[in-house]
């Protein structure tokens, strides 16, 4: 496709592109207060060609704002709390209908603007993420590793096992505080699993058949498929369930522990060795190995405390709708948006 540079003299005209909304391959310069719009084979009413040719300088910082919608009040707002500098350019994209402006700063911004910032996103519903141009990318194939329970379903499928024993409110109290990394997992789970002895498996089906997909998962995985990627369940759950996911939704690999059935119920116990921390962290190491993927190209997404070694080992731990203890761990934390979010994070 051909492409055109074109220039907006008055910055309301950038509001009315972004309520208008944006087609997935639109890009957005703003520059001193002025924008340059970037579009491949787009005509603009009322836009003329840019004869604008200053040298972007050297980024020293840079956030990346995603919402399903940034109004214009919202990017206003942004503005308003950046500090004077002799270059500030913003990119706005959409992707996977999930809005993404770019802003990538010629000076650092202080302890106290970076906080504001911070603070002023987050009473907008608005996931703010500070990032470089060394993630991994969508042009090349990659590995990207999910929690199950609580990531890319909204349930704990175990919890819901509990209810069906009238165990729920016990349970679910072991798991929570098992995601908060104030009880050791393997421990917890075991614990957890004792409680289900004598369920009717066949009472499983009810929830493996009906799991609730998080929203954008399904996007998620088609859109990493499409871009060569392989996308797999590394999970503290069950093969029960997990490996129902996996056709599904046609991931390449689900890892997670089998509960031991006799006679057609659960004995509560787990079989083999159990899916902990260190388990999924490796399962990134051998996936990666076993579809020769660069270790650069891996990421790896969850919730609770027993994601943040997998998501350490991972080039790019992503904190999704997590505990405290994991946002503050993680290399990126989603909080408002669905999982789209991630494809537009990492979408050029």
């Amino acid at each position: 496709m051909s492409q055109k540079q074109l220039y907006i003299t008055h910055s309301q005209d950038i509001f009315q592109l972004i309520n208008g909304g944006f087609l997935a391959d639109s890009q957005i310069e703003i520059s001193r207060g002025n924008v340059r719009g970037i579009w491949s084979d787009e005509s603009i009413g009322g836009l003329s060609l840019s004869s604008d040719d200053k040298v972007i300088p050297v980024v020293t910082q840079q956030f990346v704002f995603l919402s399903k919608q940034l109004s214009e009040t919202v990017i206003e707002g942004v503005i308003a709390l950046l500090p004077k500098q002799d270059w500030t350019v913003s990119l706005l994209s959409s992707h996977l209908d999930v809005e993404k402006l770019t802003i990538r700063l010629s000076e650092r911004l202080s302890s106290t603007e970076n906080t504001n910032l911070y603070q002023y996103c987050n009473d907008n519903n608005v996931d703010l993420i500070e990032c470089n141009d060394t993630k991994p990318t969508l042009l090349k194939p990659g590995l990207v590793v999910l929690d199950m329970d609580s990531t890319s379903i909204t349930i704990e499928c175990i919890d819901e096992i509990a209810k069906l024993a009238d165990v729920g409110d016990e349970v679910a109290e072991i798991t929570e505080l098992a995601m908060q990394g104030k009880l050791d997992f393997s421990e917890s789970l075991r614990l957890r699993v004792s409680k289900l002895k004598g369920i009717e498996v066949s009472l499983l089906d009810s929830i493996a058949n009906n799991l609730p997909l998080m929203p954008g998962m399904a996007a998620l995985a088609k859109s990493f498929k499409e871009h060569g990627w392989r996308v797999a369940i590394a999970s503290g759950g069950f093969t029960y369930f997990a490996d129902n996911l996996k056709v599904q939704l046609g991931l390449d690999a689900a890892v997670s522990n089998t509960l031991v059935i006799e006679d057609g119920k659960l004995t509560g116990e787990v079989a083999g060795t159990i899916v902990d921390a260190q388990v999924k962290a490796d399962t990134i190491e051998v996936l990666a190995k076993e579809y020769d993927i660069e270790p650069s190209q891996t990421i790896a997404i969850g919730d609770g405390a027993n994601d943040l070694v997998m998501m350490k080992k991972a080039a790019l731990g992503i904190a999704y709708h997590a505990k405290p203890v994991v946002q503050q761990q993680a290399d990126v934390a989603i909080n408002y948006g669905d999982l789209r979010s991630v494809i537009a994070l990492l979408s050029d």
